[in-house]
């Protein structure tokens, strides 16, 4: 399917040089705007806006993925032992678990911090 969109020009030169990944951005922003939409953490932007709240350890090691997340990550995992993953799919999975990673150091120096004090 072929678009024409209108965009500011600024926008225009940032993409410029990213024309074959135009797909890609759009189905990331896409999946973004979704997740924005559903209630607690359902993705990356959440967690890094709780983080960004600059929150306490004990908020920090309080931190849980949302429903929709855990259904989403339980359905794909799921589907990996019926079936097998999609590229898409598995690009999600390992998104999924560098988050995970991401929050698991966090969590872990936040306990440090608690010992400590």
């Amino acid at each position: 399917m072929q678009i024409t969109l209108n965009i500011p020009e600024e926008l225009a030169m940032r993409l410029d040089s990213l024309e074959d990944k135009l797909p890609q951005i759009l189905e990331l922003g896409l999946r973004e705007l979704n997740a924005s939409s559903q209630n607690g953490f359902s993705g990356t932007a959440q967690i890094l806006e709780f983080l960004a709240q600059l929150p306490t350890p004990e908020e920090i090691i309080a931190l849980r993925p949302s429903e929709a997340l855990r259904t989403q990550i339980d359905a794909l995992l799921e589907k990996n032992r019926d079936t097998g993953l999609t590229p898409e799919e598995e690009q999600i999975w390992q998104q999924y678990e560098y988050l995970e990673h991401l929050v698991r150091k966090v969590k872990a120096k936040a306990l440090l911090k608690l010992k400590t004090n």
